[in-house]
């Protein structure tokens, strides 16, 4: 089976541990769509960022305080949710799960760990759910 194309969405303060995050997926032999390095100059985020959505097969959500916060969240989670794509939600210990959206509060989600321990527990996840 192939391994899926992964979407990391995050907020740019969490861009150090997202970092990392993508770079021991990709060392993994996942491939990720990683927005600061992922968007040429002159494109358009919008548009970059609804074609990679069409494009992954499974999206990581990562979900801080800082995360909650932005317009971008819903537009995202709506997205993923209305393409069908696997929705994996990465969420800080710092969140209360009660300040999440209810469209995420229902799903079971990880908690967020070192970057390396994380990938693999999603890996872990994104492997079961699409060989199923």
């Amino acid at each position: 089976m192939d391994k899926p194309k992964v979407f990391i969405s995050h907020s740019s303060s969490d861009n150090p541990w997202a970092r990392e995050f993508a770079n021991s997926l990709q060392q993994h032999g996942l491939q990720v769509w990683f927005d600061s390095s992922s968007v040429r100059p002159g494109e358009s985020w919008r548009e970059a960022l609804e074609k990679e959505l069409r494009a992954s097969n499974v999206i990581a959500l990562l979900v801080t305080p800082d995360t909650i916060k932005r317009p971008n969240l819903f537009f995202e989670i709506g997205a993923a949710i209305g393409m069908g794509k696997q929705l994996i939600l990465v969420v800080s210990k710092e969140v209360d799960p009660a300040e999440l959206p209810g469209s995420l509060r229902e799903r079971r989600y990880l908690i967020k760990g070192s970057p390396e321990l994380t990938a693999q527990e999603f890996i872990s996840e994104a492997m079961a759910t699409q060989s199923t």
